[in-house]
């Protein structure tokens, strides 16, 4: 696993790519997985990614003026988002180049539609889908499983990739837990 210096605190990451940047105080969560080129900076307040969450390529967190980023557990952060000093619930997904701005909190179980923009101070109730510039709640309902296996998607793509494998989804062992996955949170839920 890398050193990023002694702000990065890495609790046992399934995967980071070797291009990834991480400066100032970050927490990286069990499970969690970095893909190519994200950039997470804090030299003010602290960044921290839950566990199992994944943050996907090209996307830049960073913190606001007055305010700390924090991601929830399950999350999927997906292709060139920006994150800049919000906070998102559990078991969100925010969608590709989506931006989520400073002071704005994000409520579990909810999805950000790709391109939008979330502004500074919003608040997204749980349980929400949001979409547009600015974002506005759009639907009500609960995805926290489907964000969830999404999440879990990712968590075995990066235990994959950690150790070379790059096909995962056509083994049985990827199928049988995914499958898995899905029992046990539609069992509780």
């Amino acid at each position: 696993m890398r050193d990023f210096g002694p702000g990065v605190v890495l609790d046992n990451p399934a995967f980071i790519h070797e291009t990834v940047l991480v400066y100032g105080k970050v927490l990286i969560g069990e499970g969690a997985s970095l893909w190519p080129y994200v950039v997470i900076r804090s030299e003010m307040h602290e960044v921290r990614i839950g566990e199992r969450t994944n943050i996907q390529d090209f996307v830049m967190i960073h913190v606001g003026n007055e305010t700390p980023t924090i991601i929830g557990d399950n999350c999927s952060i997906t292709h060139h988002c920006t994150i800049h000093g919000a906070k998102i619930g559990d078991n969100c997904l925010i969608g590709i180049n989506a931006t989520v701005m400073d002071g704005a909190k994000i409520g579990r179980n909810s999805i950000v539609a790709g391109h939008s923009i979330v502004t500074e101070g919003t608040f997204i109730p749980e349980n929400s889908i949001v979409a547009g510039s600015p974002a506005k709640v759009i639907k009500t309902r609960d995805n926290g499983v489907a964000n969830a296996m999404n999440a879990r998607f990712y968590y075995e793509n990066a235990l994959a990739y950690a150790r070379g494998d790059h096909r995962v989804t056509e083994s049985e062992a990827f199928k049988k837990a995914m499958a898995e996955e899905m029992r046990i949170l539609t069992a509780t839920n």
